[in-house]
């Protein structure tokens, strides 16, 4: 590992703090680094706030230093007036002479030019020190800035025989939400609603478990529901309808009478494949991620449509034996991980 990388992991390290918070922005990280020591670190505040770089550069004692310093960042650092002035130009008033980046920014109103803007002002620029590590880390902004979606994470829970939940009599029976995992797996799944914009539904899980979907074990940003409801079965008595949490229904039904005031509504056509459609709304509603959470149905048409980038599966211990089937995936298994008595099992879609 040569230097550049030493500090480059570091940024990596420090932008982790902004996960949950920083999007629609990337989670980027900063570090500046003077006689080969960190005088200055930053990550990006949460959305609005200002990026890595300004944290970084505002935490320097000595200020005079930064005409002597390197700085190193995550992703090129941004050149346009969006919510905050452009971080090249603060880094060209404090004429840092070197910038070490790991990936350039795709955003077109980036893309290259904040690089050329940095040279332009005489500053020596490094891109593509640990390029993979890099696009790994803003993983969520890439996609979302690349190919026009979310970065989209499908999540359930099923049986050690490959159920997901029993049949509809026996759940009539004891009509509560049947658990398969174990506690430390649905503290997990919180911590992962933290992480996320959005989190998807559709209307059988709601009128099945009556689920909350907002973060309740673990500290962190409630994700934006939605929830398919296609002929608006779902009614106010329903944890998501209760407004607490921002929401969209993705329905045919045009009628907006039938439209509940402070709840989001957006027309799809579900005679076609609906995969896609969710994932152009959530594009155009600015969700640079989003956490399927259920049911089977909603997960296959993800699955069939082929429109994932992670599977996060749990295998509980309890047998079904007769319910509700697991949906069928195929990917590349990366990790297998033991929770407790589950099993979690991550696969990636590359």
């Amino acid at each position: 590992m040569n230097i550049h990388e030493k500090y480059i992991l570091r940024c990596i390290e420090i932008a982790q703090n902004g996960l949950g918070y920083t999007a629609p922005n990337p989670m980027v990280g900063a570090v500046i680094v003077h006689n080969e020591k960190i005088i200055g670190e930053g990550y990006t505040s949460a959305y609005g706030g200002p990026h890595a770089e300004v944290n970084a550069i505002n935490s320097v004692g000595d200020i005079s230093v930064l005409s002597k310093a390197t700085l190193y960042v995550t992703l090129e650092p941004c050149s346009h007036h969006g919510k905050t002035p452009p971080c090249t130009d603060l880094i060209g008033k404090h004429k840092i002479p070197k910038v070490v980046v790991g990936i350039l920014d795709p955003n077109p109103l980036v893309a290259g030019k904040g690089i050329e803007k940095l040279r332009s002002a005489g500053c020596e620029v490094t891109t593509g020190i640990l390029k993979k590590t890099c696009r790994e880390h803003h993983k969520r902004f890439l996609r979302f800035q690349e190919n026009k979606r979310p970065y989209i994470i499908l999540k359930w829970a099923q049986s050690s025989d490959g159920f997901l939940a029993p049949d509809i009599e026996e759940r009539k029976k004891t009509p509560q939400p049947y658990w398969i995992s174990n506690m430390y797996s649905k503290q997990l799944v919180h911590k992962w609603r933290s992480e996320e914009q959005s989190i998807l539904v559709g209307t059988n899980t709601v009128m099945a478990d009556n689920p909350r979907l907002n973060v309740r074990d673990w500290t962190g940003k409630n994700p934006f529901r939605v929830i398919i409801d296609r002929t608006l079965k779902i009614d106010a008595e329903h944890h998501v309808m209760d407004k607490s949490i921002g929401t969209l229904i993705l329905t045919e039904t045009k009628n907006a009478n039938k439209y509940v005031k402070g709840i989001n509504y957006e027309i799809m056509d579900f005679s076609k494949p609906l995969a896609e459609q969710i994932a152009n709304i959530l594009w155009q509603y600015n969700f640079t991620s989003l956490l399927v959470e259920g049911g089977s149905k909603t997960l296959q048409n993800f699955i069939d449509e082929n429109l994932w980038d992670e599977a996060r599966v749990f295998i509980g211990k309890p047998t079904i034996k007769k319910g509700i089937q697991a949906p069928d995936i195929s990917g590349k298994s990366m990790n297998v991980q033991q929770i407790g008595t589950d099993i979690l099992k991550t696969y990636r879609n590359d």
